[in-house]
């Protein structure tokens, strides 16, 4: 049960993080260059791909996936609403900041000592390395954005 319910916490951060990137892929292909939309497609793409992982290891364990990002959703959509009214680099940096706060999340649940296997592996070997690369990808284009 445990397990299913850390699953489920991770699962509506990852929906959260593809509504998110969805509405900043919108919004920034109005104004950016393609460069970053080519940037954060690959991220979008990882959310969803973390998203279908998650639901495949919840059912295996006997759990229903959560189907909604719940209040972190929505939450996301504020803080990344207001980020696009003050220009490209406030978005990027809020997609920043939601990838280093997941990121934490997998790091404090690998110290979790009730995870199963399993669990642990799929932090280990995929959500977290995705959510190191996106922090990096995003550092790049932050570093290369000029407001």
């Amino acid at each position: 049960m445990h397990n299913i319910e850390t699953l489920n916490k991770f699962l509506k951060d990852e929906l959260s993080a593809t509504e998110t990137y969805q509405q900043a892929l919108d919004k920034l292909g109005e104004e950016a260059g393609p460069s970053e939309s080519e940037d954060l497609v690959p991220i979008y793409e990882a959310h969803k791909d973390a998203v279908s992982s998650l639901q495949a290891l919840i059912s295996r364990l006997g759990g229903t996936p959560c189907e909604d990002s719940g209040a972190w959703g929505t939450w996301a959509k504020i803080v990344l609403g207001g980020a696009n009214m003050l220009g490209k680099k406030a978005s990027l940096k809020a997609l920043q900041e939601g990838e280093k706060s997941g990121a934490e999340d997998y790091e404090e649940a690998l110290q979790d000592t009730e995870l199963s296997s399993d669990v642990r592996s799929l932090i280990e070997t995929k959500l977290l390395p995705a959510q190191q690369a996106h922090i990096r990808t995003l550092n790049r284009l932050l570093d290369a954005a000029s407001e």
